[in-house]
């Protein structure tokens, strides 16, 4: 475990392994639960850093965090950067809005922040949201964990604290539901594995 960002989330006890129901509807041997990490403000902030030093000559002018986990990367990546930061909630009818009266000027350079990256499904709408319906220019997206199996094309450069290939599956290809091992869906609503 030569990793320490890896040490990091392995002594917070955020790695957890068995058999899991992700957001995305996916199964997975391990479920990265981002909020064993969040509770700790110390370790939130040096990963925060992390994000806000690989884009600090991006030209940031806001940083956008779906929510829930989101907000808080979001707000801790911006007090870093000296931005303000601005949050993505889910729509009613489905992607996110900026919602309390919260927007974003024409051509306004975003970053988007996330905790743990599977599908891409939360930073792909937040993404669709800065630049269909905001009309902000999204500069770059940074994640705790790239758990992603395969590459992401998010049409923007991807940073991740840590780069960590996790298997997901499909409910109909679970080895682990063929093994009769016992699912389990953490987080609450709007989390995301």
């Amino acid at each position: 475990m030569s990793d320490p960002v890896l040490k990091m989330f392995r002594d917070a006890g955020a790695v957890l392994e068995g058999h899991f129901l992700l957001t995305s509807g996916m199964h997975s041997a391990i479920y990265w639960e981002k909020f064993h990490i969040l509770q700790h403000p110390a370790l939130t902030v040096s990963l925060c850093r992390m994000i806000a030093e690989r884009f600090k000559d991006a030209g940031v002018e806001v940083v956008a965090g779906p929510t829930t986990g989101g907000i808080i990367l979001a707000f801790e990546t911006a007090r870093q950067m000296g931005v303000r930061a601005i949050y993505a909630e889910k729509g009613e009818k489905g992607g996110r809005v900026f919602g309390r009266g919260l927007s974003l000027k024409p051509g306004e350079r975003v970053l988007v922040v996330d905790d743990v990256l599977t599908t891409g499904g939360s930073v792909k709408d937040t993404i669709d949201l800065v630049h269909q319906r905001a009309g902000g220019n999204v500069v770059g997206v940074g994640v705790l964990v790239d758990r992603s199996s395969q590459g992401i094309d998010l049409g923007a450069p991807l940073f991740s604290c840590l780069r960590s290939e996790t298997v997901a599956y499909r409910v109909d290809n679970c080895p682990l539901c063929r093994q009769g091992l016992p699912l389990t869906r953490l987080g609450g609503g709007g989390s995301s594995a």
